[in-house]
């Protein structure tokens, strides 16, 4: 560890909570190793199950406080599916819920001291992406067959550049996974690395009030974003959702 600090110049590393480490020691990963990356999506998945199940399972008219939050959460993704997608993409509200009730808990879990950000890694979020992505567009097939091209085709524009309009429209559509999943991994990445920069600081006395406020403030900004993403990544879905639905500009 001297070594390595030496060679650096760093005595704290803010990326090492990022390691994805197995559960039971060693230090070979297999694909059906546990991880800490396993725990924390076991955790998150749990977490759902407790608040939208056993925390809704009485149905009170006067709902307590566990089922206000699940009923919240079911009202907000339910308007947004409707507003965006329409009334036709309501059929697949229970995919989104899942999908934004996944990263929200998943980021805000994160956020938890000795916890490990799942979102963070490009693995995860490029597996949600990606299942987004081909979802939509073998839906888009399964309803429009061949007519579902005309996503690309931008009739509204003048026909000299329509061609080129089709070249720029078709790589923006295959681009759409890596920017889905880049967005939401980079965001959360960034927020935990200063995080554990502003805390690596806490120890110095001249730095510790400033260090301990900018961990508050981060503390913070990071809950804001991780709705924040979670919001963009469900209302993009939607997007995607409604071109796959309604693909005729």
């Amino acid at each position: 560890m001297a070594t390595e600090e030496a060679s650096t110049g760093l005595v704290f590393h803010p990326m090492d909570q990022f390691i994805v480490k197995p559960l039971f020691g060693g230090d070979t990963l297999h694909w059906y190793t546990p991880t800490n990356v396993t725990l924390w999506m076991g955790l998150t998945v749990l977490v759902i199950f407790l608040l939208l199940v056993v925390g809704s399972r009485g149905r009170a008219i006067v709902p307590s406080r566990v089922q206000s939050i699940g009923e919240l959460a079911y009202g907000f993704v339910h308007k947004m599916v409707e507003d965006v997608a329409g009334k036709d993409g309501l059929k697949y509200f229970p995919y989104i819920m899942t999908l934004f009730m996944f990263i929200l808990f998943a980021n805000f879990l994160g956020l938890l001291p000795m916890a490990f950000t799942t979102t963070s890694h490009v693995a995860v979020t490029a597996v949600l992406a990606l299942l987004v992505f081909l979802t939509v567009t073998i839906l888009g097939f399964v309803k429009n067959g061949a007519s579902f091209l005309s996503l690309f085709w931008v009739s509204s524009a003048p026909l000299a550049i329509r061609p080129v309009l089709a070249v720029i429209e078709i790589i923006s559509y295959f681009v759409r996974p890596v920017s889905h999943s880049i967005r939401l991994a980079g965001n959360m990445t960034a927020g935990h690395a200063v995080i554990k920069v502003f805390a690596a600081f806490a120890g110095a006395a001249l730095l510790s009030p400033l260090a301990v406020a900018g961990v508050a403030a981060m503390y913070g900004l990071e809950i804001l974003v991780s709705f924040i993403q979670a919001y963009v990544f469900t209302i993009l879905t939607c997007v995607y959702l409604r071109d796959a639905l309604h693909p005729h500009h």
